[in-house]
């Protein structure tokens, strides 16, 4: 019963053999195929930008508010700038803030709900307590205040909502891990004499991490349209840069004279918003075994 040939293949974690097939699955569903070709469009025209089009910042006043044409394709702001350099500029500022926001916010939780469901005890109480406080409050007015508090900006947006949107991420690890200390690999590899660190790392943090990434991609959406709309209102990045939620507060200055203003950021936040929430349900659905029967 103990030994190394018979308890290696038991400890090996599930976990590993759906991360194996997780790309095949993935690509097996239609919805999933559009969200990663919204995603794959986003991170291409992100990427190319810089050496395709022209400076995004480079202003031209004798071409204020032209409107679209050959020469540039969706038009310019009020200060002649390319709308399309600047949208595609605003997706390195939004979608690299966005996946900013839910990585730390993730790593957060899967820290404190691995640990907390791992360790149990007082370190299980006080973590619940504090991740039920953080639920039980507004997420936006706790950004808000942790904003004011910091200053307006677009690393203080960031660095604001990471704060503040980790606690849902924290009571899915904490679930799992609590979940993965009675799972078949896990006591194997306790009966083979690993210790309880070893065991956590190997065993159970793989597929917490797995859950709280299929969590944070499902966020990520939301994470964009929280960003462009605290940026709407002033409070993440500041002129000139180019941000899709800057970019539509200026463009509503000058809607009636120029709506294709709002074209360029507009479409990007409905894809990137799309591409998320497709693979993220798709990633949940892959990794659920209750959705996969």
């Amino acid at each position: 019963m103990t030994g190394a040939g018979i308890l290696t293949p038991v400890a090996e974690p599930p976990v590993r053999a759906v991360g194996r097939g997780l790309g095949r699955a993935l690509l097996a569903r239609p919805a999933a195929r559009v969200g990663l070709a919204f995603a794959v469009l986003l991170v291409a025209a992100a990427v190319a930008g810089p050496w395709l089009l022209p400076d995004p910042d480079l202003p031209d006043y004798t071409r204020q508010l032209a409107p679209p044409g050959p020469e540039h394709l969706l038009g310019t702001d009020q200060a002649g700038r390319d709308l399309l350099a600047r949208t595609v500029a605003g997706a390195r500022s939004s979608l690299g803030a966005a996946v900013l926001v839910m990585a730390l916010s993730g790593v957060i939780g899967l820290v404190v709900g691995t640990v907390a469901g791992a360790v149990g005890g007082i370190v299980d109480a006080v973590a619940t307590r504090i991740t039920d406080v953080l639920l039980g409050l507004p997420t936006l007015v706790l950004t808000l205040a942790v904003v004011g508090v910091l200053g307006p900006g677009h690393l203080n947006l960031v660095l604001a909502m990471a704060l503040t949107s980790w606690a849902h991420l924290a009571r899915i690890a904490r679930s799992v891990a609590r979940g993965a200390a009675s799972r078949p690999d896990v006591v194997a590899a306790r009966m083979a004499g690993i210790g309880p660190l070893r065991a956590v790392l190997t065993h159970v943090v793989p597929g917490v991490a797995v859950q709280v990434s299929v969590a944070a991609t499902l966020g990520l959406g939301e994470a964009v349209l929280a960003l462009g709309a605290l940026s709407f209102l002033g409070l993440g990045a500041q002129p000139p840069t180019a941000e899709w939620g800057t970019m539509l507060a200026a463009g509503r200055e000058t809607f009636a004279a120029a709506p294709w203003q709002l074209i360029g950021p507009g479409a990007g936040l409905v894809l990137a918003v799309a591409a998320a929430t497709l693979v993220g349900d798709a990633l949940r659905d892959v990794t659920d075994p209750e959705r996969r029967r």
